[in-house]
């Protein structure tokens, strides 16, 4: 029997791939900034929703099975384009998840003895639960996102609304290094950091084939979870700055135990930790059901090899979701190792900004879908059209041109397989 998404377990799909350990280390690392973070909050807002609405609009449009961004590139720019775009969104969805099964059981080392093998070892039982879960199917995937959405929010909620009401302005403060620098400059930085929180806002479109009614579901379900994602980020991080004095926040190693100890007293940070873990093992489901779903959409449009367009009985990607694990115990095995640990981490964040470049890309299609229909015009959609461009490429700007070359390299390492398969699959 065929098993759909509803509704609620798209809006934790949307909201659960978002909200990832980001949340905890905002704070923080906007502490220095003061009140420009704020504004800083308004502007990923804007450029989020923005992005929430160009793919609810082409998910509308094109509700295919599979779906995602390949869709929609195909749409406007062709196969070539469509292969590169897909591989590297593919690619990018796993790797940058090896960070997320390592924070998980790094938030739980306040339960047991910190060990290399130890730590190896958990993470892959981790990964192979969330695995063998996400190939009983989509709907059961789903439901567990589900609940695991309810323990993320409610804590957060809890904490961000209480910190709020012992709001006081005189704990924010500007740190005299960010003084000296431009307002463009400083908004830049920190557009930076907020925009990390929101990726993963067009998750949902890569389950179209798995959704009921995806037309509907999917672009209420993006922009419902993207706000609600927002407000929660802005509520933790207003409530926070303006609870602990900017210049204990900036030197903090924990800012939500110390908040929690503040409102609540006593000792916060098992509770805390086993808080952190779940939110990650969200995400990591959230991650782990899209990556499968990508491979099966590109599959199933001829850009991937066919095999990773098999089902089991439970209507699951096989090897879609086995090879997309599979991707990530590298990386973990790599990080075991303290030499390594820095270098493969660096590489998991340069594939944060390669988000970046299928999210202009998918504008730049939006726009192309927009301008070339007289008849479904709209100043309204060619107005978040450019917000969204304007956004990407803005944050692609102000990151340093370093990084931008080595996450190119996610893209270029799909050269061979274009060569050796996708050229000769006909």
């Amino acid at each position: 029997m065929s098993q759909k998404l509803g509704f609620w377990a798209v809006f934790a799909l949307v909201t659960g791939s978002q909200i990832g350990t980001s949340v905890f280390i905002l704070p923080l690392s906007l502490a220095p900034y003061g009140i420009y973070s704020i504004w800083g909050w308004v502007l990923s807002l804007f450029g989020a929703m923005s992005i929430a609405l160009v793919f609810s609009y082409l998910c509308a449009k094109f509700p295919k099975t599979g779906g995602g961004p390949h869709v929609y590139i195909r749409e406007s720019f062709g196969e070539k384009a469509a292969f590169f775009v897909g591989w590297t969104y593919w690619v990018i969805s796993f790797i940058s998840t090896s960070i997320v099964v390592i924070s998980a059981i790094g938030y739980l080392t306040p339960f047991f003895k910190s060990q290399a093998i130890l730590d190896l070892i958990l993470q892959i039982i981790l990964l192979a639960v969330i695995m063998i879960l996400n190939l009983k199917g989509p709907e059961v995937a789903g439901k567990a996102e589900f609940y695991l959405t309810l323990l993320k929010f409610v804590p957060l909620l809890i904490v961000g609304v209480c910190a709020l009401s012992h709001f006081n302005i005189d704990n924010i403060a500007i740190a005299e290094e960010v003084e000296n620098l431009s307002v463009p400059a400083i908004m830049g930085r920190v557009a930076l950091l907020t925009f990390w929180g929101f990726i993963g806002v067009e998750c949902a479109t890569t389950t179209a084939g798995s959704i009921k009614n995806p037309s509907k579901t999917i672009p209420r379900a993006i922009m419902l979870g993207t706000f609600c994602v927002a407000v929660l980020y802005l509520i933790n991080s207003i409530g926070i700055m303006g609870l602990i004095p900017a210049s204990d926040l900036i030197i903090s190693k924990a800012p939500y135990t110390d908040a929690a100890a503040l409102l609540f007293g006593g000792k916060w940070s098992s509770v805390i930790s086993v808080i952190a873990s779940i939110i990650c093992i969200g995400t990591l489901n959230a991650w782990v059901l899209t990556s499968g779903q990508i491979a099966l959409g590109l599959a199933e449009d001829g850009l991937l090899p066919k095999f990773f367009a098999k089902k089991n009985s439970n209507n699951a990607p096989v090897w879609g979701i086995i090879v997309s694990c599979l991707g990530i115990v590298p990386l973990l095995v790599f990080t075991a190792n303290d030499n390594f640990a820095e270098q493969i981490t660096k590489i998991i964040d340069f594939s944060a900004i390669a988000f970046l470049f299928v999210y202009l890309i998918c504008s730049l299609a939006f726009l192309k879908l927009i301008l070339s229909s007289k008849k479904n015009f709209s100043y309204y959609y060619l107005l978040i059209a450019i917000i969204s461009i304007v956004f990407c490429a803005w944050v692609i700007y102000e990151t340093p041109i370093k990084t931008l070359i080595i996450a190119s390299a996610f893209t270029i390492a799909g050269i061979p397989l274009y060569f050796l398969w996708y050229k000769g699959r006909k």
